[in-house]
């Protein structure tokens, strides 16, 4: 390791030596019998093999600097993001990764511009050393977000089927019948954001603001940065968990007023 005026450089010795604190895990597996060598082997292994792939493909995006290129790249970013966060619900239905996928479009492009845009004052637009980095931290937390708030509104859909359609035969309209269970999802969406809001920087110190400092910048600038992306992933998770409960919504409901109820499924793991 060679220390110069940013961040110390890391050799694949230093790379060899922190794999040694994953050994703690395992010993940790081992000593309470809990199995979970195997999983934390290949995690490791993921861990190593995808950081380093992405490594080397940020660098070409970086060195390339074309638009459509870096707009490839933001769009196999959302397409995952939406795979994920559809993965994590327990039921699903059938259209779910679509509307993930036009979900995380939307409010992450939005969100991502206006900080790198209108904040930040990025130009070109396409500056892969901004947008890239800002997506990925908005789609890591918005994915989070989605699932959570999906997964809550497709359970109590499931769950109070026959307490809404008495509701609608009685002649509430969708919107009457879902609306308390569509409120608890997107609270529900939105509670890890707000939880990290509440304890950053007396609890955690984010990676990018932590990266900043390693770099060499001033603590008080990398807490300016900080604080914009977390306002940043405040607002893109919310958009997004309403943007999906709606979108939800209007799956599961028809224009008649009926509820869709056989369109849920559990998800096979």
């Amino acid at each position: 390791m060679t220390q110069g005026m940013g961040a110390a450089a890391l050799g694949a010795q230093d790379l060899a030596l922190a794999a040694l604190l994953v050994f703690v895990a395992g010993a940790v597996s081992l000593a309470l019998r809990l199995e979970l060598e195997n999983k934390i082997a290949v995690a490791s292994a993921r861990t190593v093999i995808q950081l380093l792939v992405v490594g080397h493909l940020l660098e070409w995006v970086f060195r390339i600097d074309r638009g459509y290129v870096v707009v490839a790249v933001m769009l196999f970013m959302v397409a995952v993001a939406s795979r994920a966060a559809v993965r994590r619900s327990e039921r699903t239905y059938s259209g779910a990764t679509l509307h993930a996928f036009l979900t995380l479009v939307l409010t992450a492009s939005l969100t991502t511009f206006t900080v790198t845009h209108a904040i930040i004052g990025v130009s070109p637009w396409y500056r892969p050393q901004y947008v890239i980095p800002l997506l990925g931290m908005i789609l890591g937390n918005s994915l989070t977000g989605i699932s959570l708030c999906q997964d809550s509104l497709l359970e109590a859909l499931a769950e109070r089927t026959d307490r809404i359609e008495a509701e609608l035969a009685l002649g509430a309209t969708r919107w009457e019948a879902v609306r308390d269970p569509l409120r608890e999802a997107v609270r529900r969406g939105m509670i890890p954001i707000i939880n990290a809001m509440s304890v950053v920087g007396l609890v955690s110190l984010p990676g990018m603001m932590t990266g900043q400092i390693l770099e060499g910048a001033s603590p008080v600038g990398a807490v300016k940065y900080q604080i914009i992306v977390m306002f940043m992933l405040a607002a893109a998770t919310s958009l997004g968990c309403i943007v999906t409960a709606i979108l939800t919504y209007q799956r599961l409901f028809s224009r008649r007023h009926q509820l869709l109820g056989d369109t849920i499924s559990a998800r096979q793991r």
